[in-house]
């Protein structure tokens, strides 16, 4: 993975003194030698640079989880039943106070800023993620859907009661035969003209509804998605308000919902499948935005493209796919917190003293596991911070251009799959980090494994979804971006002159720009600094181009040899897969440069471009067999790379502690005494 790092392969970076730690000797030796000066960091200060313009929100939601900590640890208690209650009943509490409906219209007892919404939810990912996941769910998934795909009718209906929890419902998409496939559902509404009415049919048993929030227990109502047919005629996947249970809780005639049962986490949310079989329910509970029928049976839509249509709906509910990215993320930055500050206390052999043990943090192989991860976090907030703030435009209508809008579904796409990886990642390694004790449940992460690893898939498998970004790469988010599937981007792609796919990415006009601002003319990715963002950001930018390119070659030469369009793609995809990534990687460290180059200078600004540095040398360092494949990494610069990576994790070593208290996980989140009251009383 793009995150992975290697061991300096030089002996170049060892300490000169015999017996020093990289930490005592070099830090010292490179502030006389340069003038380095160790960069004091404000804490508080840093803390609001990361909480943004929604402080005010996260810091309610901080408050809001130290006074529920103790579902911490009613996770590990209870059993699984008396568990959703208490997850349940969390929820509505926090709803009372507003957090939860932030996104949703003033009149209906929102908060009207959908980007306070994005905000409080990630925030959200300090604590319990089974509260979390039922948040999402409940007012994300089912709320959100009613308020994008809806008219004033349904919100009318039924937003009120939504935001206050009062109506618990659920967002009935997935299928047990299909997932990522959503245009291919086996579900069907069928338009009874007779009685204007949708008869709502689970086909098959690979049709059943699967692995739906809120459906075991606690939802009334589900957003269905089904293939609407009228009069014979099927027009693709429509959402339907579709009641389950009465208010009492019993299951309605027609619905069979079973329990998905004990999972690998997220217990406190009752997934569920869903059957139906013949359900009626009113010809208003289409959600029509996009499309209605009229009593006649007359279907009308004003997107006539089916495909089109279908895109756009989903294209209105990416915002869960951003919550969930930046909820990953914030998971992650619990897991250093607890590491880094374990690491900062536990000692462990004597490396330059022979009375006392040396900190983990000292070890330079500790700081490599951890400080790049730091900072990969750090870059992966600002990446997020600047996709939310162009989902909140979009979705408020501030940005209404169709382009824009494609643009914004391939970045959610993008930043979801890095952040959700990166939690993983990043929790394992901390735990690893921690030792034996970062195996017991009370230093939290059992839990963060257990919760987090769905991330990966639900909101979109995060292969699928690189997918969608190599789409609008490729076909640079054309007016057909919305009607394609993966073999009409072959057909787009190849129809074109692969010159032209290749003069779009432009490789060899970056090479020109990249000659007028580093030195070095051709040999400028040698003869640049390493730290220059102007460096760094080029060769992220040649990797991504060069595989753009190399992607659009491939798809032309497999056509001109008459192979069949699926198969072609399928002996692609995993350089499609790697255009995704190498995208999405250079959009990340340009959101990282950008924050940085606007600060003031001072001490802050220093600790994050040291940071900015180590993202991106990790960066490339983690693919240089490419880099050096391709003919922009020498042997020596790659050395030299490493190197510098080592010299950065030194610098930040005296920070790391600093840095970490600047997410302001709250205390009572953390719990974990084994790590953070060390050595034990």
């Amino acid at each position: 993975m793009a995150t992975d790092t290697v061991p300096p392969s030089s002996a170049e970076d060892v300490p000169s003194v015999p017996g020093g730690t990289p930490q005592t000797d070099t830090d010292a030796q490179v502030e006389s030698r340069s003038g380095y000066r160790r960069p004091e960091v404000d804490v508080p200060a840093l803390t609001r640079l990361l909480d943004g313009r929604y402080a005010e929100v996260r810091n309610l939601v901080r408050t809001n989880l130290a006074e529920y900590s103790s579902i911490l640890e009613d996770a590990e208690t209870m059993s699984v039943g008396d568990f959703r209650e208490r997850v349940k009943d969390v929820v509505l509490e926090m709803a009372a106070t507003g957090q939860t409906g932030m996104g949703f219209p003033e009149e209906y007892g929102g908060g009207g800023d959908i980007g306070a919404s994005i905000a409080a939810f990630e925030t959200l990912a300090y604590g319990d993620l089974s509260v979390l996941v039922k948040v999402g769910v409940q007012f994300g998934l089912f709320g959100g859907a009613i308020l994008q795909l809806g008219s004033k009718h349904h919100h009318d209906a039924y937003l009120e009661d939504l935001v206050t929890g009062k109506l618990m419902g659920c967002f009935a998409m997935t299928e047990s035969g299909h997932g990522s496939n959503v245009q291919a559902l086996g579900t069907v509404a069928t338009y009874d003209v007779a009685t204007q009415e949708f008869v709502v049919t689970t086909t098959h048993e690979a049709a059943r509804k699967d692995y739906i929030g809120n459906a075991a227990e606690h939802a009334r109502l589900g957003v269905v998605f089904a293939q609407l047919e009228v009069a014979g005629e099927s027009h693709g996947v429509h959402a339907f308000v579709v009641p389950l249970r009465d208010e009492d809780g019993h299951v309605l005639d027609g619905v069979r919902i079973e329990d998905d049962g004990r999972k690998m986490g997220l217990n406190g949310v009752d997934n569920g499948r869903i059957w139906f079989d013949q359900v009626r329910i009113p010809r208003e509970n289409l959600l029509n935005r996009f499309a209605d029928v009229t009593p006649a049976g007359v279907y009308e839509s004003a997107i006539e493209n089916p495909n089109r249509r279908f895109f756009t709906m989903l294209g209105t509910l990416i915002q869960g796919r951003v919550c969930v990215g930046g909820a990953g993320i914030n998971a992650a930055k619990v897991a250093l917190t607890l590491a880094v500050k374990y690491a900062n206390k536990r000692r462990q052999f004597e490396a330059t003293s022979e009375d006392t043990e040396e900190l983990l943090l000292d070890y330079g192989m500790h700081q490599r596991r951890l400080l790049p991860l730091l900072a990969r976090t750090y870059a992966l907030h600002f990446a997020q911070e600047e996709l939310a703030a162009q989902l909140h435009d979009v979705l408020s209508g501030v940005e209404q251009d169709e382009h824009t809008q494609r643009e914004l579904e391939a970045r959610a796409a993008g930043t979801k799959a890095l952040g959700t990886w990166h939690a993983t990642r990043t929790i394992q390694e901390c735990r690893e980090a921690c030792g034996g004790a970062g195996y017991l449940s009370v230093n939290r992460f059992a839990a963060l494994k257990a919760d987090t690893d769905v991330f990966t898939t639900f909101e979109g498998d995060n292969t699928v979804l690189l997918q969608l970004v190599a789409k609008g790469l490729l076909t640079d988010y054309a007016s057909e971006f919305s009607d394609m599937d993966q073999l009409g981007m072959v057909r787009f792609v190849t129809g074109l002159a692969v010159e032209t796919v290749i003069e779009r990415t432009a490789v060899n006009k970056l090479l020109e720009r990249i000659r007028d601002v580093l030195p070095g003319g051709d040999e400028w990715d040698q003869d640049a600094g390493l730290l220059d963002p102007d460096y760094q950001l080029a060769m992220l930018r040649f990797r991504e181009e060069h595989i753009v390119a190399g992607v659009a070659r491939r798809l032309k030469r497999g056509i001109d040899r008459g192979m069949n369009p699926g198969e072609v793609f399928s002996r692609v995809q995993d350089h499609v897969i790697a255009a995704g990534r190498a995208h999405v990687e250079r959009l990340v460290l340009e959101a990282f440069v950008a924050k940085t180059a606007a600060l003031p200078d001072g001490d802050q600004k220093v600790a994050l471009n040291l940071l900015c540095d180590l993202h991106a040398l990790s960066v490339i360092e983690a693919d240089r067999a490419w880099f050096m494949e391709h003919g922009r990494l020498s042997v020596a610069r790659s050395k030299a790379i490493s190197r510098e990576i080592g010299s950065l994790c030194r610098k930040l070593r005296p920070i790391a502690e600093d840095l970490v208290d600047a997410f302001a996980v709250p205390r009572e989140m953390l719990r974990a005494p084994d790590l953070l009251e060390w050595p034990p009383a």
